[in-house]
């Protein structure tokens, strides 16, 4: 008898497994046929490489690129000087590290308007905005110790540099800083998703399947968490665990996943009444095995398509917090900190400073939305 109500469980597993996998593939093919969420899926694929690539791309790959040059400052896109690199002693990095790190010491690099050589090195007159006589240096030869005479420096060390999105108010590459600060949108969208989805999927699943009591206090916790505005929160949460890079990832984390957890809740409480969840206790599968193999499996969709709308949501409100100043801290570049150190400059005629990291952000969340639009079509079983 007892293997004859397993063979019947293990045959209803295998009719549910190929028809989760075939409604997986008709679900796959409504999605490609969705220009928009393929394009926006493509879009992520390329900010994500940019994201791993991001030092190796930047013009400027100094640990956060944070070269500073205030002679140029806030200089419009396309922006062409002179640059004389002085070399200095960088601390011995493996490949790896400066890959994603950048380099953690770096030359020192002067903006020039002109240069000649002299009999002890090469002398400069240092660039300047308003095109007046800048400040006349001389730099002896023995500071280039990879030159064989003086006529060889300039080759090496004289070259000119091209700021393509312009400088900003400290006279750093903009193009550098963004690219690397797409690192902090993307790093605070995943994980703010995955704790999202690991409180949210748990208390929702414990609510909605136990019911009673248990599900009476988890509400609770869901309504009083909600009730609170999440940028307060997740402002009082920062405050508390202090300012710094990971604690701005778990505080916006622990504010998103009520709705999670509301959805999961209440997908758990229908699932639960159907019939190969009651033929699963008849079996005698304990409650772990039927959440996890056959009522989760069958109720993540929605929580699918609330991730997507969390990662926009999650960007957002990070750069919400470092214009606030109380995100990512400097010199940890941030599209919102970029934006808080620049609005100003909308109203001094410079609003590129502002406007290119600002749709920058808003790229990238309106991807995440539409990638959830082409999921909820996707997903709909009515259509």
């Amino acid at each position: 008898m007892n293997s004859a109500n397993t063979k019947t469980s293990n045959n209803q597993e295998s009719n549910a497994t190929a028809s989760e996998g075939g409604l997986t593939r008709i679900a796959l093919r409504k999605f490609k046929k969705n220009f928009w969420g393929v394009f926006s899926l493509s879009f992520l694929v390329l900010c994500t490489f940019i994201a791993i690539f991001a030092y190796a791309l930047a013009p400027d790959d100094s640990e956060n690129a944070n070269q500073m040059h205030l002679s140029i400052h806030s200089k419009r896109p396309g922006f062409e000087v002179q640059m004389l690199t002085i070399p200095s002693n960088s601390e011995k990095q493996n490949g790896l590290d400066k890959f994603f790190f950048g380099k953690k010491t770096t030359a020192s690099e002067i903006p020039i308007a002109s240069y000649q050589l002299t009999e002890n090195g090469i002398e400069i007159s240092e660039y300047t905005s308003d095109g007046s006589a800048g400040l006349s240096k001389e730099y002896l030869h023995a500071l280039f110790l990879s030159t064989k005479d003086i006529k060889s420096i300039p080759e090496y060390y004289v070259s000119v540099k091209k700021f393509r999105l312009g400088t900003d108010k400290y006279g750093r590459d903009l193009l550098s800083r963004m690219l690397i600060g797409i690192r902090v949108s993307l790093a605070i969208g995943f994980v703010a998703v995955f704790i999202s989805l690991l409180i949210g999927v748990t208390l929702g699943a414990v609510a909605g399947y136990y019911g009673g009591r248990v599900d009476a206090a988890i509400m609770w916790l869901i309504n009083v968490t909600w009730s609170i505005p999440t940028l307060l929160l997740v402002i009082a949460i920062t405050l508390a665990l202090g300012k710094g890079f990971w604690q701005v990832f778990i505080a916006v984390g622990l504010t998103m996943w009520v709705e999670v957890a509301r959805v999961v809740r209440g997908q758990v409480m229908g699932v639960k009444q159907m019939q190969f969840v009651t033929a699963a206790r008849a079996l005698g599968f304990n409650d772990w095995r039927i959440i996890t193999k056959h009522i989760l499996p069958n109720s993540l969709a929605p929580v699918i398509i609330i991730s997507a709308a969390n990662f926009a949501g999650a960007i957002l409100i990070e750069s919400g917090l470092s214009f606030l100043g109380i995100g990512a801290q400097p010199p940890t570049p941030s599209w919102g900190g970029i934006i808080k150190d620049h609005y100003a400059y909308i109203i001094l005629g410079k609003p590129y400073l502002a406007v290119i990291p600002g749709l920058a952000i808003m790229s990238l969340v309106t991807a995440f939305m539409l990638i959830g639009n082409a999921l909820r079509d996707a997903l709909d079983v009515k259509n």
